[in-house]
């Protein structure tokens, strides 16, 4: 008879504890323990899954662990032959991107995010664009029957036509058992699971969504694709916080976990790589929500207003793995208490906006202590780069003194506690976008200033014509000089060229 082993495992941090506690004594978490019942032996585990039990003791081989079929022999690393696996691109450039160049076949990927932001509609785009390559695709879903699938992707500019209407199957079926094995009857090379979530196996007692049933289909689905070379990319649902749902252990047996972000009411989506095995995790992918699906955002309409001055607004250029986007901040104060003031950030880091604005009342002789500061990256992006700092910064300062960047100006550079401005990582490529893309002043770190003057000479022959004005700071005090008052707004009968005069 099998043997049956209970233990608790932790939501948050993955850990496995013997018995129940409401607090876990390895990530401090309160109620995050739940219970998970382990059925060691081969007349619980089917054919073709990989035994939990037996792969953490090391006493079973597990279905396609090296030297399943004989003894396990130690080999030194120069005599392992390397793998040159060939990807499968999607078509989809901001998507490939992310994976670090397409989809490796036998790996398996988890893509998250919040509900409606589109992750199926990205995943059926995908999906369709491989069939099209003349690649077997099979679409299995948890969630929807097959004719709300081809409701899907009739509006999805024609996904169903075609030739692949022979190349994309699809299965309505939350049952794990029977979806691996139609995949190894139809051996797709990409099977496409929406979503993980409410897949169940029928030996496990208990419900769909579990961490018992989440543990043993996703070891499921890992055991299919390292055995017969078939790539997964499942759907996950999150929590309220924004994480994955289910044990972190779900993480870590992936190859990778990509973060789908954004605000369902703005257009602009953003894919990032959060564990990436086959490429970097510094890339993102930029697309568009439209009524005909996802599309491929182009980095030419990421540019720098050519208007007047606005108070409380700063245009920076940040790296994004291998590529500069270019991105405005605007900020916002308005007069609070003294000892609550309000500090929100939305598409910034919070902690990192009350340094910058701590060393605006040190170092730029401005009383924020009293104000309310809102700080925002416009679009829906999220800026991480410490080169922000700087427009960060010049963008509270602005939008307290009622002043603003003059045209077409753009400001990098990372702003240490002691006021300084310091130097930013890879400011070639930042400020040569950033001309392509209309900027005519850069305010740059001193220290930097005559490595951007010859990048500036390097690109002029790139975008439009026009003199470019290279500005070095050497402290935020400095930098705070280049804010300007806006023009005033013309008054009732009054043409604007008349008021400017």
């Amino acid at each position: 008879m099998a043997k049956v082993r209970t233990s608790y495992v932790c939501r948050d941090c993955g850990n496995v504890q013997p018995k129940w506690m409401g607090k876990c004594p390895d990530c401090g978490a309160w109620d995050a323990l739940d219970r998970f019942v382990d059925r060691s032996g081969a007349e619980a585990a089917p054919p073709g899954a990989l035994d939990l039990g037996a792969a953490a003791s090391g006493d079973g081989a597990g279905v396609g662990a090296p030297g399943a079929a004989g003894a396990r022999r130690a080999v030194a690393l120069a005599e392992v032959k390397s793998l040159d696996v060939p990807r499968l691109p999607t078509g989809i450039a901001e998507f490939d991107r992310v994976l670090g160049g397409g989809v490796v076949p036998g790996s398996v990927a988890l893509i998250g995010g919040d509900p409606g932001i589109g992750k199926s509609t990205l995943l059926l785009q995908a999906a369709a664009a491989l069939a099209d390559a003349g690649t077997r695709v099979l679409y299995a879903t948890s969630e929807e029957s097959a004719a709300q699938v081809r409701m899907r992707a009739d509006r999805l500019e024609g996904a169903a036509d075609g030739a692949r209407a022979s190349n994309l199957l699809v299965l309505a079926e939350p049952n794990i058992a029977v979806i691996v094995e139609e995949c190894r009857r139809i051996r797709p090379d990409l099977l496409v699971l929406d979503s993980i979530q409410l897949c169940y196996r029928g030996d496990v007692d208990a419900a769909p969504g579990s961490v018992a049933q989440l543990r043993r289909c996703c070891l499921d689905l890992v055991s299919l694709a390292k055995t017969s070379g078939c790539a997964v990319a499942m759907v996950g649902h999150v929590t309220k916080d924004g994480d994955l749902a289910g044990p972190k252990l779900l993480e870590h047996l992936v190859d990778v976990v990509l973060a789908f972000e954004g605000d369902r009411h703005h257009a602009y989506r953003v894919v990032r790589a959060v564990k990436n095995r086959f490429g970097s995790t510094q890339e993102v992918g930029l697309f568009e929500m439209t009524g005909a699906g996802l599309s491929e955002v182009e980095e030419a309409t990421l540019s720098v207003d050519g208007g007047a001055a606005r108070a409380g607004s700063a245009f920076v250029p940040v790296l994004a793995g291998s590529r500069v986007l270019v991105a405005e901040v605007q900020a916002l104060t308005a007069t609070g208490f003294l000892g609550n003031a309000k500090r929100r950030a939305s598409g910034l880091d919070a902690s990192r906006l009350a340094m910058l604005i701590a060393v605006l009342e040190k170092h730029g002789g401005l009383r924020l202590a009293d104000q309310d500061v809102y700080a925002s990256a416009i679009g829906g992006m999220r800026i991480v780069d410490p080169a922000a700092d700087l427009a960060v910064a010049l963008a509270v300062a602005g939008g307290f003194l009622g002043r603003g960047l003059g045209a077409s100006t753009v400001a990098v550079g990372e702003v240490s506690l002691s006021g300084d401005i310091r130097v930013a990582r890879q400011v070639e490529l930042r400020v040569q976008a950033a001309v392509r893309r209309g900027a005519r002043r850069l305010i740059v770190p001193e220290s930097q200033r005559g490595v951007v003057e010859r990048a500036v000479r390097v690109g002029s022959g790139e975008g439009a014509g026009g003199p470019r004005e290279v500005v070095g700071v050497a402290s935020a005090g400095q930098a705070l000089e280049w804010l300007q008052a806006p023009a005033p707004a013309p008054r009732r009968g009054e043409s604007r060229q008349s008021a400017k005069m």
